[in-house]
């Protein structure tokens, strides 16, 4: 009919318009080797293979190379290569000596009669304490240093821990110009004897801890006292100086346990809180030991801690000698 002739024509056109579509969606790297093929073909037309000869003289004209770059892409097949470090080149041995040489080799000098011999220094020659202990602020710690005298201290030194050593006396020298010393702690040692005046000129002195020694009588103690810790040691009554801590107004803890006495040593100070004389040989006491019989109004508060268990002595038999104490001492009511 007249209309399917008329649509011949344009399906054809339309044809032909798909066919040129797809051939401009040919990728280009297929155009590349479809040309990269015409070239090569060209070139072999090119070649006259009955006088093929190549030679340095004719390799130009025979070959072709100005277009092999864009002949060929090798873009794809180029690896990639990786840049690390290198190791660093060895540095140059050190020369070694030669072996020819040696040293000069010093010579010894002959000791003679003249010559001057110095004597080796002693271990315990005048050490600071701060060498052979341990200083820490204004406070020495010479625990288990294996002392047997008193080191020399730091004029600031305010606390002394000089336990279990070998110390066997206490010189007067050993606290010399001590002015801020407050406690000395000389647990377990070997002290046997002190002299009088080793503590008395210390103006600072509050603690005074002498339990596990030797010691047979007390020295003179400073009125700054407040704690005396001396038990465990083998001090008898004769061991103690008259009234002994009567002037001591802030004494307050007296602890004589584990010695040899034969009695309470009074009178003691209005300040006292705490008085430990058990396992002593105290058989017997005043009644005015503890408060004075002629004033039965008095009260002593502080004086709350009073041990003589112990002791062969009969608390019962002194019925008079606590009425002005808070509370009755530990010990045997028989």
């Amino acid at each position: 009919t007249p209309a399917r002739c008329r649509m011949r024509p344009l399906a054809w056109v339309g044809i032909a318009s798909l066919c040129l579509g797809a051939a401009w969606a040919v990728p280009a790297k297929e155009r590349r080797k479809a040309e990269k093929a015409k070239a090569d073909l060209a070139l072999y037309e090119n070649l006259d293979l009955d006088n093929y000869d190549l030679t340095l003289e004719n390799y130009g004209e025979i070959l072709d190379l100005s277009n092999y770059e864009e002949l060929y892409d090798y873009g794809d097949l180029v690896p990639k290569i990786e840049v690390g470090t290198l190791a660093p080149r060895p540095k140059d041995p050190v020369a070694l000596p030669d072996q020819g040489t040696t040293a000069e080799i010093p010579k010894l000098q002959l000791l003679t009669a003249a010559s001057p011999v110095h004597p080796a220094p002693s271990p315990a020659q005048a050490l600071p304490s701060c060498l052979r202990c341990l200083c820490i602020g204004t406070s020495v710690y010479c625990d288990d240093a294996d002392l047997e005298h008193i080191p020399p201290l730091p004029p600031e030194t305010t606390y002394l821990y000089a336990r279990f050593n070998r110390i066997g006396t206490i010189r007067a020298s050993d606290f010399t110009g001590l002015k801020k010393l407050k406690r000395i702690d000389l647990s377990s040692n070997f002290i046997s004897w002190a002299d009088a005046d080793a503590f008395r000129l210390l103006p600072s002195l509050q603690e005074l801890i002498l339990p596990e020694n030797r010691l047979t009588a007390l020295p003179e103690l400073p009125r700054t006292i407040v704690r005396l810790d001396a038990r465990l040691n083998r001090i008898p009554s004769t061991g103690l100086r008259p009234e002994a801590f009567r002037d001591l107004k802030q004494l307050q803890f007296l602890h004589l346990s584990d010695n040899q006495l034969d009695y309470i040593p009074a009178p003691l100070p209005e300040s006292l809180r705490s008085l430990h004389l058990q396992n002593n040989n105290i058989q017997t006491m005043h009644e005015d030991t503890f408060c004075d019989s002629q004033d039965h109004s008095q009260i002593r508060r502080a004086l709350e801690d009073i041990r003589l268990d112990g002791n062969p002595i009969n608390l019962s038999l002194f019925p008079n000698a606590y009425f002005c104490l808070p509370r009755l001492p530990t010990g045997h009511f028989f």
